[in-house]
């Protein structure tokens, strides 16, 4: 008996592979997963150390939240929520997007503010709000 009509096991662990390391090709846009991002960034941003781990996690609640189109966008320093979306304000709800939209405007602030005590102030407010 021929075997043709068996699946090739190689093909389906590669597409299995390419769904789990590729979550956006497996589901549709997920904007209480990159809010949910957004908050936990804000918190990394609030507990670091170096003056630079606040502003970088600051950077990655703007990329989370105004997505690679946004104004502030910074690809390079990355984008957690890049499988989830394109970003929190635009796969939001319009009712949703004014609030995030001040989020992010915070959120820019706190990356402009020189002092980082004050920052990471900023950072617990913002995951605080994107907590609700």
């Amino acid at each position: 008996m021929s075997k043709s009509w068996m699946p090739n096991s190689r093909l389906i662990g590669a597409s299995l592979c390419a769904a789990l390391a590729f979550p956006a090709l497996a589901a549709d846009k997920d904007n209480a997963k990159e809010v949910a991002t957004a908050a936990a960034h804000a918190g990394m941003a609030a507990g670091a150390e170096a003056p630079q781990m606040v502003k970088s996690h600051l950077q990655h609640v703007i990329n989370c939240l105004e997505g690679p189109n946004g104004a502030n966008f910074a690809a390079a320093l990355g984008n957690p929520c890049a499988s989830l979306g394109d970003g929190a304000i635009p796969d939001a709800k319009e009712d949703g997007r004014k609030r995030l939209e001040d989020i992010a405007r915070l959120a820019a602030q706190a990356m402009a503010e020189m002092n980082t005590d004050k920052a990471k102030r900023m950072a617990s407010e913002i995951q605080s709000e994107l907590s609700k």
